[in-house]
């Protein structure tokens, strides 16, 4: 169904595109290093989970409508930013401190955790538009079964994603549970990290498209 050559092409720039630090990677490191390993882990899954949606749209053509709708991406982009936003508001203003009372490492924090990875990459409208630009290069339309050789490639991307992301954010969650031990440090870490998710807004909100 796909070009050999082609996909052995795609594997290299996948990779080089999954090893290098981006928004989504920046937003499961903070994540990992407040919440925990879990936390970093969960969040990667749910930046996965969403990169599966993109990947889904762009197979079956509805990704395009970006390009025909340009109020539909500014839509997008503009509530990306509030989201993460909200984010920044939350990490700066909380005062908890691990193992005193909260839910660190609960099941409530990973879902919490996932849920904030999937929305911060559902409302990235630029992942959106990558994936119009990036995937059909690797495509052979003489092979046929076109969304069916996006839906590979784009799989192939989330996963290669997740297990990059994965174990970035498992690592900053090791690290981060170290650092936490000092309720000082700790709330440095929420204030880096709200400082994080407000560099991400202010990007988001600033790129033209």
């Amino acid at each position: 169904m796909v070009d050999m050559s082609l996909y052995a092409a795609f594997l290299v720039a996948a990779f080089a595109l999954c090893v290098t630090p981006g928004p989504d990677m920046m937003f499961i490191v903070a994540t990992g290093g407040r919440g925990g390993p879990a936390a970093g882990v969960m969040a990667a899954f749910g930046v996965a989970c969403a990169m599966f949606v993109h990947t889904v749209a762009a197979a079956l053509g509805l990704s395009a409508l970006f390009h025909t709708l340009p109020t539909l991406y500014h839509v997008l982009r503009w509530a990306g930013a509030a989201y993460l936003l909200h984010l920044a508001v939350k990490a700066f203003r909380d005062r908890s401190v691990p193992g005193e009372g909260g839910d660190t490492g609960g099941e409530a924090s990973m879902r919490r955790a996932f849920w904030q990875g999937a929305v911060t990459n559902l409302l990235n409208p630029k992942v959106i538009l990558f994936n119009v630009a990036f995937l059909p290069q690797f495509v052979d339309p003489s092979l046929g079964h076109v969304p069916g050789q996006l839906l590979l490639l784009g799989t192939t991307l989330v996963v290669m994603g997740f297990l990059w992301d994965g174990s970035v954010g498992l690592l900053s969650g090791r690290l981060g549970n170290v650092l936490r031990r000092s309720a000082r440090v700790n709330r440095w870490m929420n204030i880096a990290s709200g400082t994080v998710f407000t560099g991400l807004a202010v990007r988001l909100a600033a790129s033209p498209k």
